[in-house]
This record gives C-alpha cells, structure tokens and sequence, in this order.
C-alpha cells in the first residue's frame, strides 16, 4: 500500500512516500481503506518525536480515519464489510477498572491512533473493530475527517472538565486551529457567550461566522485586558486553552472568580509563571485535559450527524503533498483542518 511514512524524527522532510505491506487484521480488529484523514496538531508533534513515546517505525501518522471496513479480524462482531466506518481515533484496554468505570481516557494504555501504532496516512490501517463507530451520512469524506479528535477535546474539556454552563462567558484562544473552531461550536451548543482569539481580522470574521460573540485579535490586544473590558471587568467563568507560555499566564489574568482554565496542549512553551495570589485569592481552577472518552465521541458523533456541529476544513490535499500539509500548519496560515486524501 502506499504510504507517507518516517523513519526518524525531524521536519516536515522526513515525510516521505513509502510502500509498506498491506496490514492484516488481527483478532478483534478491522481493516479500513482510508477514504480521508485530518491532520492533527498531535501529528507534528510525534514526527518530531515525544519524550518518552516509542513509535512504531517506518511510523505512519494520521489518527483522523474515515473509510470503508474491508476486512475482519477473527472475533470482530457486529461490523459488515463494505460499510463506511467513522474512526474512534482513541485507544484503550477495555477492561480495567477505568474503562469499566466509563473513563477510558485514564486508562493506563490508553493511546491515541497515530501515536505509537500506526495510522491513517496510508491507503489502509487496521484498527479494533469497537473503533469503528457509524458514519455521519449527512457529511462528506473530507468534512467527517475534520471532526474526530478537535470535537472529542473540545467536548471533554468543555463540558467533561470545566463544566461550562448556559449564561457563562468562555474565552477561546486560538479560532482559527482544529480545536479552536470546534471549542466555538461546542460551547455555543452548552449554551454559553463566546469571547475567541485569532490573529487578523480574516480570521476573527470567520470565527464570529461560527458563532462567537466577541473576537480578540491576539496578535494585536492584549488577551486579558480586553476580555475584561468585555465582560465589564468581570472577566470570563471559563478558558479554553491549548497553547501554553505566555497564552496560559493571559488566560489565568482573564479569570473571574472561582474561573476556570482549562488546557490541553503547549505548543508555545510547556512553561509557565503562575501567581498564587491570584490562585487562591480569586479561586480560580486550573484543568488538564487528555482527549474524551468514548462516550463522549458517541455524543459528539450524534451532534455532528443531526447538524448542530459542523467541522471546519480548511483545505483537503493529496497525501503525497503530507509535507506540505504540515509546513501550512507550522506557518499558522490554516483556519480549521487540513485533510489528507489518497
């Protein structure tokens, strides 16, 4: 099959294509042929290489799959081959006592499609047969790929951490990523009043396209000051945060009291200075977020085949061009998700 695959971390250079054998099920699992896969900010960040994270090599990116079920495992019950399939891109045990408990995101072998065992960016990939979810008929190949892991975090972090409620304010930095666009059509969907950032006014008129009620631009104004001045110096229940460095200590600065940050990433800097005066004398909340879990995925999938979310692709490119898929991303030239296509 063909593949755009590594075989050592760097760049966007090391992506090269790569013909590696067609995968074969094993028991418990399904064979898909990838019709689409979205590019994560994840993927960028496994090809030049995680600490402690031992990929399998040549290593094949990619944990966004839509497609069709080609093939079955020995054990692999309730699928039919030829039915289109939307990927669950998340990975688990299923047995121990936080996948029974319905949390699955903290299971202790839990791993993300792409990561450590490879992914979509191939004609083919193999995945457990219970990570084969219905498809969303209403969408097209390239729009369902945009949605799996942006809708899945900004879900978990929303509503399963931060606990977003109708009538609050949230800030949403960074529209114009995945995880941004999607963060704005979640929380319109909980109800809440929507502050984003984005860099240019392009960008801020897209994000207020989605829904959101102010914009920000955050190469501009400074983050904080403004979100204060629109929530009337109150500042914002709740921040979605995905950046990290200086971006996270703005966020803290735009805090209400008893607000609460929550964070799924550091693409600036993994660094921070934090304040604990401003800690605990605003009782304020500070979040981690790893992905969702998979009923969460169940409940997003629902919303995006219903209409009430809507991915956000920013262009679809032939997998060949998988490096300069990654070179538009690391420009921050993107609104939405880039997505492949064989």
């Amino acid at each position: 099959m063909k593949t755009i695959a590594f075989d050592r971390h760097g760049g966007p250079e090391v992506l090269e294509p790569r013909d590696l054998p067609d995968p074969v099920p094993a028991p418990g699992e399904a064979l898909v042929r990838v019709r689409a896969c979205g590019i994560n900010h994840l993927d960028l960040w496994v090809r030049t290489g995680l600490p402690g994270v031992v990929s399998e090599m040549p290593h094949v990116l990619g944990s966004d799959v839509v497609g069709e079920i080609v093939a079955l495992g020995e054990g692999a019950a309730g699928l039919v081959v030829g039915a289109k399939t939307f990927v669950h891109p998340t990975l688990s045990c299923g047995t121990c006592e936080a996948c029974a408990a319905g949390q699955d995101n903290l299971c202790r072998q839990y791993d993300v499609l792409g990561r450590r065992r490879n992914g979509g960016y191939a004609e083919l990939v193999t995945v457990p047969a219970r990570n084969c979810l219905p498809y969303p008929e209403r969408l097209p190949w390239e729009q369902a790929a945009a949605a799996p892991l942006v809708f899945l975090t900004a879900w978990h972090m929303l509503s399963g951490r931060a606990h977003l409620r109708a009538g609050e304010d949230v800030l949403v930095i960074g529209a114009g990523s995945g995880v941004g666009s999607a963060a704005i059509q979640v929380a319109k969907q909980l109800g809440a009043r929507v502050i984003a950032t984005a860099s240019g006014p392009e960008k801020l008129a897209r994000a207020r396209e989605l829904g959101a009620d102010e914009t920000i631009d955050h190469a501009t104004e400074d983050i904080a000051a403004r979100a204060r001045e629109l929530t009337k110096r109150k500042g914002v229940e709740v921040v979605f945060e995905h950046v990290g460095g200086r971006v996270f200590e703005a966020g803290v600065a735009a805090l209400a009291k008893n607000g609460r940050l929550v964070t799924c990433g550091a693409t600036l800097g993994a660094k921070v200075t934090l304040d604990l005066n401003q800690l605990f004398g605003r009782h304020l909340n500070l979040l981690g977020s790893w992905m969702g879990t998979r009923d969460e995925m169940l409940a997003v999938l629902a919303m995006l085949s219903g209409g009430q979310l809507r991915p956000v692709v920013d262009s679809v490119m032939p997998l060949a061009d998988a490096r300069a898929a990654h070179e538009r991303i690391e420009s921050r030239a993107h609104f939405g998700k880039v997505v492949l296509v064989p």
